[in-house]
């Protein structure tokens, strides 16, 4: 691919390029399909935008990079990477109760020492590759003095820890590179907004690879009894084929062809990794977003993810409730959802994570980088085919 291509999904959904070309072009008339769309069924009920932005407040910003094609030149190309940024309260500096959880710690996830110690997130989270955590945790500093999203603890001395997560993409990625600069992931901060997310090859998701397909970005929500939501964004890059399991459906074991494509045939790269965002507008306090943490990885298990040693799966969730908890003085006065009614989060968190693995997956498209390493889509008739096969193909239509 000789240009860059500016991802913003018919003008609203999110995704911008900044790589150093002499052109650039939309490659994204409109919406993509999503799991629901293919037939897959599905428990729960989503929100309106089937998104993490169902949660009022959190805003979504992607940066994609897309540049180059054939042979490996570190420093050149091919370029497939790209930033995702998530902001809690949208621009407005007003930290959220949260907790981490890892299930497997081959990866990174900055800042998390500070969430765990404090019970609040309060930066901004970022997700890119494995190898532009740096710079990309160093520009969220940059953005966050710019606009002020600080408390300072007097005069004008104020710190951040910021949140940057990473899932490694070198099988299609020159990953060495260092192609995310500074300014894309302030392009991604600037660039939140609610509504719509885009999803597949785009943001931090750009060069992933899931279950043996085309991964990388994908999002999902329920809504909950008692009025509350809780939307879930995945960076999807784990899991092998022969566990790919959709609806109870062995599908990679159906689908065994379209195999990634590496040269070398024996790929030197990391693999795996999953980063899950989970946000709720229910009163948690940490110690109960921990426990909410705790159950993504049984989404992920009905997808088919193990949490392999070479897997880092990494999770972070947080609470919109409770405005105001953060202020540096004075006693607060918390809400809290009581133990005996956190089973229908539990179980939101769960789907909602199954289907933001699957939504990513529907939406990539096959994608050639480095060296001519190619990961192919997940063929969607031939999902539908084999979800038939097993009694499994649910009506098609939109969520």
């Amino acid at each position: 691919m000789h240009r860059c291509q500016f991802l913003h999904m018919a003008g609203f959904l999110f995704g911008i390029c900044f790589l150093a070309s002499d052109a650039w072009a939309s490659d994204e008339p409109g919406p993509k399909a999503r799991a629901r769309d293919l037939g897959i069924p599905l428990e729960g009920r989503p929100g309106p935008q089937n998104a993490i932005t169902d949660v009022k407040g959190v805003e979504v910003g992607l940066t994609t990079l897309i540049g180059g094609e054939g042979k490996l030149e570190v420093g050149k190309g091919p370029v497939r990477t790209g930033v995702t940024a998530i902001l809690p309260r949208g621009k407005t500096y007003d930290p959220v109760f949260a907790a981490c959880f890892a299930l497997n710690g081959n990866g990174e996830m900055t800042g998390t020492t500070w969430v765990e110690e404090s019970g609040f997130l309060e930066t901004p989270v970022l997700i890119t590759n494995t190898h532009s955590v740096g710079v990309v945790r160093d520009a969220a500093v940059a953005w966050e003095r710019d606009h002020r999203f600080f408390q300072p603890l007097f005069a004008e001395i104020w710190f951040s820890y910021p949140v940057v997560a990473e899932t490694y993409d070198g099988g299609l990625n020159d990953v060495n590179g260092f192609h995310v600069k500074a300014e894309h992931a302030i392009a991604a901060l600037d660039k939140t907004r609610s509504g719509p997310v885009a999803e597949g090859n785009v943001g931090g998701g750009t060069g992933m690879i899931c279950h043996g397909f085309k991964g990388g970005t994908g999002t999902s929500s329920r809504k909950l009894a008692g009025g509350y939501t809780v939307g879930v964004l995945v960076q999807a890059n784990h899991g092998s084929r022969s566990r790919f399991t959709v609806a109870g459906v062995p599908v990679g074991r159906e689908i065994t062809d379209l195999q990634p494509v590496f040269h070398p045939s024996k790929h030197a790269g990391r693999g795996g990794s999953i980063i899950v965002i989970v946000a709720t507008d229910a009163p948690l306090l940490p110690h109960q977003l921990k426990r909410i943490a705790r159950r993504v990885p049984l989404g992920i298990g009905r997808v088919g993810g193990l949490g392999e040693n070479s897997s880092g799966d990494i999770f972070l969730a947080f609470s919109t409730a409770n405005p105001g908890a953060a202020g540096r003085s004075g006693v607060k006065d918390l809400k809290m959802l009581p133990n005996d009614e956190i089973n229908s989060l539990f179980e939101g968190t769960v789907q909602a994570t199954e289907e933001a693995i699957l939504n990513a997956l529907v939406a990539a498209q096959t994608m050639t980088g480095i060296n001519g390493n190619t990961a192919y889509a997940l063929p969607h008739e031939r999902l539908q085919a084999t979800l038939k096969k097993y009694g499994r193909l649910a009506g098609t239509g939109k969520n």
